[in-house]
């Protein structure tokens, strides 16, 4: 990397959890001037508009968080102990977040669904893609004997997907992880009850 791609990531970095904890609307340039210590010249020598920072910093949220939850799931050699990965890791949140401000998905997601469309559309995406995950999850362990061939794993994944997502909102709201335990216990019964 370059002096200028290195300025850039820095940049990226230091501003991704302040957009994460205050909002795209509620982040304004002098913050991230003061996280960087840079002047304003040396932020937009690097970008163009506060947009830019903002689709950029959301690009490199999303890698990070995808490559947690290959982590998460990394060490598991079935579909079933991979989900069982991912209900561990879920199972301590809030009390476990791995970025500050909570879920990257939601927080820009929520922001963006009237007021930015090209981030409304990189959310939509990543929402599809962790679906798709999950489903090809479920396809590989139909393939390989562990699951039921009458399960279906595209609804299977919008119900995970959905009811995480939900259960992430709602621990995060109130501090504590009850409604998410309820939320993996039920995906866990779903899993057992179409496991061979």
């Amino acid at each position: 990397m370059g002096k200028a791609e290195l300025t850039r990531q820095f940049i990226i970095e230091k501003s991704a959890p302040i957009f994460n904890r205050k909002g795209v609307a509620g982040t304004s340039i002098s913050d991230i001037l003061k996280a960087t210590k840079l002047a304003k010249g040396g932020v937009y020598g690097n970008f163009s508009s506060k947009e830019e920072i903002v689709m950029a910093v959301f690009d490199y949220m999303v890698e990070e968080e995808k490559q947690r939850l290959k982590n998460v799931t990394a060490a598991a050699t079935t579909s079933a102990g991979k989900f069982e990965a991912l209900f561990a890791h879920y199972e301590r949140f809030p009390m476990e977040q791995t970025v500050s401000g909570g879920c990257p998905m939601l927080n820009f997601g929520v922001e963006a669904d009237d007021t930015n469309p090209g981030l409304k559309k990189k959310v939509s995406e990543l929402v599809l893609y962790f679906q798709s995950r999950i489903a090809k999850m479920v396809q590989y362990g139909k393939e390989h004997g562990e699951f039921r061939e009458d399960w279906d794993e595209r609804k299977f994944a919008i119900r995970m997907f959905s009811m995480l997502e939900g259960a992430i909102l709602v621990s995060g709201v109130l501090g504590h992880n009850k409604q998410m335990l309820v939320v993996i216990d039920a995906l866990r019964e779903e899993m057992k009850r179409h496991m061979l």
